[in-house]
């Protein structure tokens, strides 16, 4: 099984959105090298926009052009496209419901080396709460391709996550996606796991270690944090002992308390969640700190015993 990084399938899909869509525009803070966006300032530079380390008017601009009737695709980094531009980002763009795609690329803690600064773990909670917004966050890079294509069609302000380091591939490359639409990626009776990102294949891991001790494991892929899929949720909850949810993400605001908030009201039952328990991370290795910060299949399998 192959690695990609979720930012490099963004960089293939905008050249290959490009070519059959010419209303596409790409913007980018400065960081095209990282964000891979050069790929399509090289292929199409009268469509590409360098708008300079000044976020803030990265999104302003990509406002504009949207409201000429382009689709503009504005990168930078997760920490700076959902924190130094939030205020842009909800008061030009979804406020008049412009169709902007944000792409923030190096989400999580996985940046590593570049620490704390840098490391963008609460990014799904301020975006999920902006009205408006769809957030889309890839397991994989079959499913990001899949899904900016998607968002490219869907008109309106779409926020969608991508990691800097490679990640397994999941999908075959015919797999079907729909905004909204979570995908079971493995059956399973007895716990279910609700997984975003990254961490969809450390659900994967688990449900193969727990098999071995005959728990069966249901690993859903939720691509979309919002609209959130509830009847996958519901589904889950009525039909297995439990959820655990997984995100490279805050406990707080993202994936776990989306999914928590649907069960509440809907499926009243047991949620715990594995994430990154309300800290600022460090600089370090990615998979260092995955270990150090509980966000591998280790957790997710200790959540779910704590369920069966």
């Amino acid at each position: 099984m192959g690695k990609i990084a979720t930012r490099e399938a963004y960089g293939n899909a905008l050249v290959k959105m490009g070519k059959t869509n010419e209303k596409i525009v790409v913007l980018d803070a400065d960081l095209s090298k990282s964000t891979k966006t050069a790929g399509f300032s090289k292929e199409f530079p009268e469509r590409f926009f360098n708008m300079g380390i000044a976020e803030q008017n990265l999104y302003g601009v990509s406002a504009g052009l949207a409201a000429a009737g382009k689709i503009p695709f504005a990168s930078t980094f997760a920490m700076f496209a959902a924190g130094r531009a939030f205020e842009i980002i909800r008061n030009s763009i979804c406020y008049p419901k412009l169709n902007v795609k944000v792409c923030a690329t190096h989400a999580g803690i996985t940046v590593g080396e570049d620490g704390a600064s840098h490391q963008a773990i609460e990014d799904l909670s301020l975006m999920r709460s902006l009205p408006n917004m769809v957030v889309l966050n890839p397991s994989d890079g079959v499913s990001a391709e899949k899904l900016l294509e998607l968002a490219a069609d869907y008109y309106g302000p779409v926020y969608v996550r991508l990691g800097r380091s490679g990640v397994p591939v999941i999908y075959d490359e015919n797999k079907a996606f729909e905004i909204g639409k979570s995908v079971e990626v493995k059956e399973g009776s007895d716990v279910t796991v609700i997984a975003t990102g990254i961490m969809v294949n450390e659900a994967m891991i688990a449900a193969e270690e727990l098999a071995k001790e005959n728990i069966s494991l249901r690993v859903i892929d939720m691509h979309t944090i919002k609209p959130i899929d509830e009847d996958a949720i519901v589904k889950a909850m009525k039909e297995t002992k439990g959820i655990v949810t997984a995100e490279e993400h805050s406990i707080i605001g993202g994936l776990g308390s989306a999914v928590a908030e649907v069960a509440s009201e809907k499926a009243p039952g047991r949620v715990l969640r594995v994430g990154i328990m309300d800290t600022f991370g460090e600089s370090g290795k990615p998979a260092e700190l995955m270990v150090k910060y509980g966000l591998t299949s280790k957790e997710i399998i200790a959540k779910v015993k704590e369920l069966v």
